[in-house]
This record gives structure tokens, C-alpha cells and sequence, in this order.
């Protein structure tokens, strides 16, 4: 038996991560047994385990998901935990892993340079040790963005620290080891800063920075323990020296200027200069705001090498890497002094010529001003969405000098899906890419243009396509408080974006005593579909990680927002159990409403918000049951019934008639069941008469399309569900494969047949919402779906759905319980289904299609019929059907 995956709050061995509450989880594998019979955890602040802190005994109810550490662990201090476990046939593993907790920032002051805050500064400090070291930590943030540098050399692999949050309402400071990097003797701490979200420019206002502040900052703590058992703090305070860094700009959106001439020599080294350096100075600072980390690392997680250099018919050096992808671009530069490489990033070629213009305002520049040295170059403090890089200045570009660094917050991959098709694969891969694009600290709507935000709505509608996708929970706890802080400042109100950049915008222009049309919509909040990610979200993570503590943190997050529609019903919709009042993007983007240049689908905005108002009012029921608030969850699944009950008088005719008759009306209605059961048929035939008027394609948005799939296998419609997956005319996911897509576009038409950008506004060619058909997939072609009685697949459905237009379709998912296969191929009696099931879980494998036979293993199963079922425990499986010939 072996143990893996040990998590602590899902994080691998977490160093200075905010922990209020501690909550383990493992996964085993390679046990001969099949259920786990007891378990014993054990914690001690020795890597030996000589003494322990606690100790749970051999346990019987230990839950491998989420196991609640009962101990206050002690500040600045590394914990090392064991697990062990056996199963009934008497095997026997264990694992360990460790989490240190962070401390408080107590003596250090925040310092900023003396210069003016339009110049990037670097910082220095000079240290010496006398003695040897046991243990060093370094605790720091700085704003905007910033990178430390011991002796010269990076702490961590992360990049765009402190990340992104609303800086209003708190700053998180991040924790390294940095115990090898020290030399006993001279050494040096240097750290430079750039602009960022916090100062630089971000938001629909052109030119607008300094939206959170307007002054470089940092604080910073090294603790220092020595082997002697003295220990000892260098904090920054005016004796850190500062100077001009040789970065002239930096901009989130704009890119970079570096000027290699204005390079300090060794500057964070013991054996640089300190002849440019002046004194720092110590200034006021949100020291009350200062937090423990919650944000994942942002690191280089793949690297990509250019497929081909193009001189294009303006006569442009364009470098094709193959993927539309979110980083930047290293290079070696070998230009003579003065010379200034200039690269502009985009995702698309047109008439074969780089273009940009979808990004709107977005220049995504690099500028590098060489010193006539050698040397490998990188931006610091920026990102760019991109495929192409046209190269200006370098004499002669050869393409191993070239290298695309992909970066995005660290989460490893848990789930794959591939088939007979390789335009179906492609198109995972695209919902892949964009979710790698866009998982930058936030869920973002899109990496390259003006806007960047984390849309609450792209977030809620592919939440579960990438927790398929991705080990997710700990990347969304940080988005959900986030979430949480702005609720508490809007009532329980969720803004449009979070963190709440608009809101910041609006702040500021009325400060200013200005009101801009560009930001109409940045004093509303919480639109349907877009609020509810503050339930959508933590209830799928928990039923895709089974972690309880999780959704209590979260819990308020739900109540909140189902409270704020409630109250909006009472005071401005006559209490009638709908909601009909506010704005709402609804069926964004959706292509049956044919006004001119409306983003607005055609379904009726108060429909789908009364949808949602009962959708969040249910999860808000099933959380409290789970969390045991019966007095709440009475409530909530009142209140969702009484929901559901005025939705069917207010839009549903006696006979059944739904007012809102469009594709995502008519989907919404069977979905969440919301037609009375005598009346569900005539949905059906409206929908299929809704598809047969548009050839089986659909013109559904982002409200509709991440539930028309999955409505349509629920009603029996399973083919054409699968015909909307091959389509590969316009508007389709392979019509984007066939045009070269390499990740899932904003719009059905971003790129129009004969290759143009269909429009510059707002189109953005790395916008991951529609990649939600890969959550069908998982689900429903390859079968695999949660059970909300037994989370975190301990108990799941293996329910397929096959269509003869595959040969064969294979998925792999990594659980919180580990691996699960399915997958199935034709044969010449019918379908041959692959199944793996985890240790201590149980899945059961549903028909869905009636058979001649049934064959587990070889041996017959006395099921036939669609709907009945087998009940699985751990191991690989072979179920043969038999199909009646036709």
C-alpha cells in the first residue's frame, strides 16, 4: 500500500499559508484490500516524529478528504504529519508531508525610495552572519508587484507576487525558505518593485492608474535561526538602501521598458556597488491589512519553443509558437549597446500580417535596451496572452534563442479525456489551454486585452469543468474570499468582477468628480449568473472534493448572496418570489437575439434571474443540511419552493407553454426541473423543434450553454447533444477547431470563415466560459458524475452515453480518492466499457441502453435494461454489451 497526495488545505506541504482551520486529506493506492478499515494521524514538529503534539489513535472514522486537525498550531512553526492506514486484508501503508505556519509582521517598517514613484526602485541590504545557520525565513510583500533576490539569485520560482486582490481589503504577504541561499559571512537581500494591479494601469479607463494606490512600498521580515539556538530579525527600516531600477515602465496591460544601460552591476549581490544607492525611507503603511497568503504560487508551469519564423507580406519577423498562451517570452539577446529589441505580442494573424487590434487599448510591448552584454532576457513585472511575437531590432533571429514561458497559478492536472476524434481532442485541449491562460491567481475572463478581471460569471459557468480539469479547491478558496470581503462591503451583493476593479474605477471618478460612460456598469452588482458563482462555486467543490471544513468557510458566502436576492424580492419585486428588478447580463453574448451589435441574448433577463434565485436557494438548502444548520436549511428549501412555485405561474401557461421560448429558456426549465412533471414532454418537443429550426446549432450564451448539452441527455435527446458537440459549421466548437482555434474563443463567430477577426470591440480569442461542453464530456460521454450523498467520488456514476459516430473514448480523472477510468469502445456485438475504481470507494456503473446481454468480466450480469445497474468496488473492470441487431 502506498500513501500519496497528501494535502494540507489541498496545498502540498504549504509554507506560510493562512490556516485558521487545518484540514488533511490522502489518497491510497496500490493496496491489496479494497476499503480502508482504520487509520491513525499523527503530528509532531520533529521530521522524526520523537515526540508528537497529537496523536488520533487507530481510528475506524478517519476521513481521508477532509480531516479536521484539532490543534492551534503555534506561529512561525513546521509541523510534520503522518498518516497511516490499513484495509481489511491487513496491508498496511503510510505517508508523510508538512506544513509551517507563518508569523506576524511585527518589527519591520514599510519603506519606499526617496525619488519619485514614477521610477521603479530596487532595494539593498547588507548582512552579515557570524555563525551558522539552521533555519531562515523570509517574510515580505511589496507593492505593486515584486521579486526578492538573495546573493543574487531569485527567491522562489513565483512570479507576480503579492498577486491580485482588492488591496483595499487586504495584502498578502508571502513566507520562503531561504535557509540554502545564505553564506555565512557578507551577504545581501535585495528586492526590486513594479507597478502592477496595485499602481499600474488596469480597468476600461484608458490611461488610469494608481488605482489602489501611488506609492511604492515594501515590508519585509528575514528571521534567522542559528545553530547555536540565537535567532535574530532583519527587517526593513532606513537603514535598506534604494536606487533606480532599470525598468522604465511596467504596465499589467502595456508591458515593459528595460533598460539594460541603467543595470546596477551585482546589484542584490555581496559584490555589487552601493555607490547609486541612497537611503530608504520609512513611511505609513496598511499594516492592519496584512494577511498570510492564500493565492497558489504563479509559476512557469510548461515552456513552448517558437514552430516557425514568418516574414509576413508587410515584411514583419513574426514567430509562431503553435498555441495561443498566457506568459511572456525569454530570449538571449546578443545586440550591440543602444540597440532596442522591440516585441509586440497577439493571438492571430490576418491577410497573413500580425494584428493586434482585439486588444483594444492593450499595447502588450516589450522593450529591451541592450548594454552591448550577452544576456538572457524576461519581463518582470507584466504577462501577455499570445500566440504570434513579432520581433523588431534583432539582427538575425534564430529561433532556439526563443523561448515561451507559460505561466499560471500551480495546480496540477487531474483529468484527460481523448477519442477517435481528433477534432474533439483538440477541442479539450482548448478548453485546457484556456483554463491555463486564465487561472492566474483569479479566474480571469482573458489574459491579453483591456480587461483581465475575474468575471464571477465566467468563473461560476466553467467551476466544474475545471475541477475536472485541475486540482482546483485551494485556487478557488482564495477567489471565494476574495468574494466574501466584497460581499461584506455590498450588503451580500456580488460584484461583476472579483476582486471588484469596477468598483474601484467608480470609487475613483466620482472622488474625482467625474462620471464616464466607460464605467456604466461598474456601480451595479450582483447581475443572475454572474452573484451566484458565490453558491455555485463552493458547492461544486465540495461535491468534487468531499471537504466539509471547506464548505463552512464558504458557507457565508452562500447565505449572503441568497439573502441579498431575497431582500431584493421583498423591497423592490413586491416579494413575490421572483426577480424581476436590476440589471443582468443573462444569456450573455447568446445568438438569437438579432439587434445589431447587442451583446443581450433574446431570453427574457428576469427569467433566468428567478431561474437562479431558486437554483442558489437550493444549493444554499443542500449546504446547510450537510453542515447540520437544520434551522436554515428548512428555510432555504422553503424559499426554494416557493420559487419554483411562481416561476411556473408567472412563465409557464396552464397547458404547459414556457413565455421564455427560447433554446436557453426551454434548457433551463428542464434542467432544474422547473415545468410541472405532466407538462416536461411538451419542453422536450419545443427544445427539439427549437434545434430542428436551426440545424441542430444552437444560439444559446453563456447562461444557456453550459446546461444545453446536459439537458438534452437528460431529456433523451442524446444524440443531438452529440451532433452539437461534432458540428463543424458555424456556430460550433470544431467550427473554432477547423479555424485554427487553439483555445476556446468569446465569441461562436470571433474569427469569420474567410479568417478575419469578426469584430475588435470585444473579442477575445482565450476565453475559457464556452470550454464548459468539456464538463459534458467528463460527465456524460465518458459517464463520470459525483454523488452528492457521498462527495469527493467515495460513492460515483459511471453512466455513458455512447455514440456510434466515436470509435472509442478513454478518461482519466484523478479524484480526491484517486484515479478513475472510463471509457468505452464499439465492437462488433455493441460497446466495450473500461472502468477503474479507487480504493475505499464504490461506483456504480448505469446502463443507458437496453441490451441483449451484459457481460461483467466475462460474466453475465442479469442486467439489460437502460437505467439498471452494477455496484463496483476497487479495481479495473471490463463491462461487454450486447447490442440487438438492427
Amino acid at each position: 500500500m502506498r500513501i500519496e497526495r497528501l494535502r494540507t488545505n489541498h496545498l502540498e506541504n504549504p509554507l506560510g499559508f493562512f490556516m485558521e482551520q487545518i484540514s488533511l486529506s490522502w489518497v491510497v493506492t496500490q493496496a491489496r484490500g479494497t476499503r480502508a478499515v482504520k487509520a491513525r494521524i499523527e503530528v509532531s514538529q520533529s521530521e522524526t516524529f520523537e515526540r508528537c503534539v497529537f496523536d488520533s489513535g487507530e481510528r475506524d472514522d478517519l476521513n481521508s478528504l477532509d480531516y479536521r486537525l484539532p490543534i492551534k498550531p503555534k506561529a512561525g512553526t513546521r509541523y510534520y504529519w503522518r498518516v497511516r492506514v490499513w484495509d481489511e486484508m491487513g496491508d498496511q501503508g503510510s505517508g508523510t508531508a508538512y506544513f509551517e505556519t507563518p508569523v506576524s509582521l511585527t518589527r519591520a517598517a514599510w519603506i519606499t525610495a526617496p525619488f519619485s514613484q514614477r521610477i521603479h526602485p530596487l532595494f539593498r541590504r547588507r548582512l552579515k552572519l557570524t555563525e551558522p545557520i539552521r533555519r531562515a525565513r523570509l517574510y515580505i510583500c511589496g507593492l505593486g508587484l515584486y521579486e526578492a533576490y538573495l546573493n543574487g539569485e531569485k527567491v522562489g520560482a513565483e512570479y507576480l507576487a503579492p498577486f491580485y486582490n482588492d488591496y483595499n481589503l487586504w495584502l498578502q504577504y508571502q513566507t520562503y525558505d531561504v535557509t540554502k541561499q545564505l553564506l555565512e559571512g557578507e551577504n545581501v537581500l535585495g528586492v526590486m518593485l513594479g507597478n502592477g494591479w496595485y499602481k499600474g494601469r488596469f480597468g476600461f479607463v484608458e490611461r488610469m492608474d494608481q488605482l489602489y494606490g501611488d506609492t511604492f512600498r515594501l515590508i519585509a521580515e528575514l528571521h534567522l535561526t542559528y545553530e547555536s539556538g540565537r535567532s535574530e530579525v532583519i527587517a526593513t527600516d532606513e537603514r535598506w538602501l534604494c536606487a533606480p531600477s532599470p525598468v522604465a515602465e511596467s504596465s499589467i496591460y502595456d508591458g515593459e521598458i528595460w533598460d539594460s544601460r541603467k543595470e546596477i552591476q551585482d546589484w542584490a549581490a555581496v559584490s555589487g556597488s552601493e555607490e547609486a544607492f541612497e537611503q530608504a525611507r520609512v513611511i505609513d503603511g496598511p499594516t492592519k491589512l496584512l494577511t498570510p497568503r492564500l493565492s497558489l504560487p504563479v509559476k512557469i508551469m510548461k515552456t513552448i519553443q517558437p514552430i516557425a519564423l514568418l516574414e509576413t507580406h508587410a515584411g514583419e519577423h513574426v514567430l509562431d509558437f503553435g498555441q495561443n498562451m498566457t506568459g511572456w517570452v525569454e530570449f538571449t539577446c546578443e545586440e550591440p549597446e543602444g540597440a532596442e529589441i522591440y516585441f509586440q505580442f497577439g493571438e492571430l494573424l490576418q491577410e497573413g500580417n500580425f494584428y493586434n487590434e482585439n486588444l483594444r487599448t492593450a499595447k502588450a510591448e516589450f522593450r529591451y535596451i541592450s548594454n552591448g552584454r550577452r544576456a538572457v532576457v524576461r519581463p518582470h513585472f507584466t504577462f501577455y496572452g499570445f500566440r504570434y511575437l513579432k520581433v523588431t531590432g534583432i539582427t538575425e533571429i534564430k529561433l532556439e534563442n526563443f523561448t515561451g514561458c507559460v505561466i499560471h497559478s500551480q495546480m496540477e492536472q487531474s483529468g484527460t479525456i481523448t477519442t477517435s476524434n481528433p477534432k474533439v481532442n483538440r477541442l479539450f485541449l482548448n478548453a485546457l489551454w484556456g483554463q491555463r491562460g486564465n487561472f492566474l491567481d483569479t479566474p480571469t475572463d482573458c489574459p491579453q486585452r483591456d480587461e483581465r478581471m475575474g468575471w464571477t460569471g465566467d468563473a461560476q459557468v466553467f467551476a466544474a469543468t475545471a475541477s475536472y480539469n485541475m486540482e482546483t479547491a485551494a485556487f478557488f478558496d482564495k477567489y471565494l474570499h476574495d468574494m466574501r470581503l466584497e460581499q461584506d462591503t455590498l450588503a451580500g451583493g456580488v460584484p461583476h468582477v472579483v476582486p471588484d476593479i469596477l468598483g474601484q474605477i467608480d470609487r475613483k471618478l466620482r472622488s474625482d468628480g467625474i462620471v464616464s460612460d466607460n464605467v456604466a456598469v461598474s456601480s451595479a452588482h450582483s447581475s443572475c449568473a454572474w452573484g451566484d458563482a458565490a453558491t455555485i462555486i463552493p458547492w461544486t467543490l465540495y461535491l468534487y472534493y468531499g471537504d466539509r471544513t471547506a464548505l463552512r468557510v464558504h458557507y457565508p458566502n452562500m447565505k449572503k448572496w441568497t439573502d441579498y436576492i431575497r431582500r431584493v424580492d421583498i423591497e423592490r419585486c413586491g416579494g413575490r418570489y421572483l426577480w424581476t428588478d436590476g440589471f443582468h447580463f443573462a444569456d450573455w453574448l447568446a445568438l438569437d437575439n438579432f439587434h445589431k451589435d447587442s451583446c443581450f441574448g433574446a431570453t427574457d433577463p428576469y427569467y433566468v434571474a428567478s431561474v437562479y434565485y431558486y437554483y442558489s436557494a437550493s444549493l444554499t438548502a443542500k449546504a446547510a443540511r450537510v453542515l447540520g444548520e437544520e434551522k436554515d436549511a428548512a428555510y432555504y428549501e422553503e424559499l426554494a419552493g416557493q420559487i419554483k412555485q411562481a416561476i411556473r405561474e408567472e412563465f409557464f401557461t396552464a397547458t404547459g407553454r414556457l413565455a421564455a421560448d427560447t433554446q436557453t429558456g426551454l434548457v433551463l426549465a428542464l434542467w432544474f426541473d422547473l415545468a410541472p412533471e405532466a407538462h416536461r414532454e411538451r419542453l422536450v418537443q419545443s427544445l427539439r423543434d427549437k434545434l430542428n429550426e436551426e440545424a441542430i446549432h444552437l444560439t444559446t450564451g453563456f447562461v444557456g450553454t453550459p446546461f444545453l448539452c446536459p439537458a438534452l441527455t437528460k431529456a433523451g435527446l442524446v444524440k443531438e447533444a452529440y451532433t452539437l458537440l461534432l458540428n463543424e459549421d458555424y456556430p460550433s466548437w470544431l467550427y473554432e477547431v477547423n479555424m485554427g482555434a487553439t483555445t476556446i474563443w468569446e465569441r461562436w463567430n470571433s474569427v469569420l470563415a474567410d479568417g478575419s477577426i469578426s469584430d475588435t470591440g470585444m473579442n477575445s480569442l482565450n476565453h475559457y466560459s464556452y470550454g464548459s461542453i468539456v464538463e459534458w464530456m467528463y460527465r456524460f460521454m465518458c459517464g463520470l458524475s459525483a454523488c452528492e450523498e457521498a462527495p469527493g467520488y467515495r460513492r460515483f456514476l459511471i453512466q455513458p452515453y455512447p455514440d456510434e459516430r466515436f470509435e472509442w473514448v478513454s478518461m482519466e480523472y484523478h479524484s480526491a480518492m484517486g484515479r478513475i477510468k472510463s471509457g468505452f469502445r464499439k465492437t462488433e456485438q455493441g460497446y466495450e466499457f473500461d472502468l477503474e475504481v479507487p480504493f475505499d470507494t464504490e461506483a456504480e456503473f448505469v446502463l443507458t441502453m437496453d441490451c441483449l446481454r451484459v457481460l461483467l468480466d466475462g460474466t453475465k450480469t442479469g442486467i439489460q435494461k437502460a437505467g439498471e445497474s452494477i455496484r463496483l468496488q476497487k479495481g479495473r473492470y471490463t463491462v461487454a454489451v450486447e447490442l440487438p441487431k438492427e
